[in-house]
């Protein structure tokens, strides 16, 4: 995971990882900043743990298994819209095929909370936000692939484009129209 290579908007940060779960792990922490010199906002956050047990516990069909969490704020309607869940399950899947990240034995959830805030509160209006708690056993050690696609999946639950590495951006062109 030392060569992986994330997205330049994810700030990643090695972080102890939880114990009990199994003899051997690898945890990161990770938040989505804007591209925006200047803005210090967070667009979304995560973790990304990878456990290795030797024994090869039944339910994970090998000896490594990644669980992940991501979070990201929303606009109330997104955050409204029923096929949302399903629609970040693929945006994940997606990420990881993106990244050559081979698995198999993958489940989680995905939650949509609405908010809305009252008394003092109030001010903060009507929010919403997506989870999604997954995890799954990669077919190889390349597990560097892993960390890159949960980062792409990340920035994209944070409403960032996919990935541009390697292909220039055309500035918008104003219109000749009503010159």
């Amino acid at each position: 995971m030392a060569n992986a290579r994330p997205r330049e908007e994810l700030v990643l940060e090695e972080i102890p990882a939880p114990s009990g779960l199994a003899p051997e792990a690898r945890a990161y922490a990770a938040d989505v900043q804007p591209p925006q010199h200047g803005i210090e906002t967070e667009l979304g956050t995560g973790r990304f743990i990878v456990l290795h047990d030797p024994e090869m516990p039944e339910a994970w069909g090998g000896d490594f298994r990644v669980v992940c969490y991501a979070q990201a704020p929303l606009e109330r309607d997104i955050g409204s819209d029923p096929l949302l869940p399903e629609v970040a399950w693929s945006w994940l899947v997606d990420a990881l095929r993106g990244r050559g990240a081979s698995y198999h034995s993958a489940s989680g959830t995905a939650t949509t909370i609405l908010s809305t805030g009252f008394g003092g509160l109030a001010d903060q209006g009507a929010g919403a936000q997506l989870e999604l708690r997954a995890s799954w056993t990669p077919d190889d050690l390349a597990l560097g692939h892993q960390l890159e696609a949960w980062g792409d999946f990340l920035c994209l639950l944070a409403g960032l484009p996919p990935s541009t590495d390697g292909v220039s951006l055309l500035a918008p062109r104003r219109s000749a129209r009503g010159r």
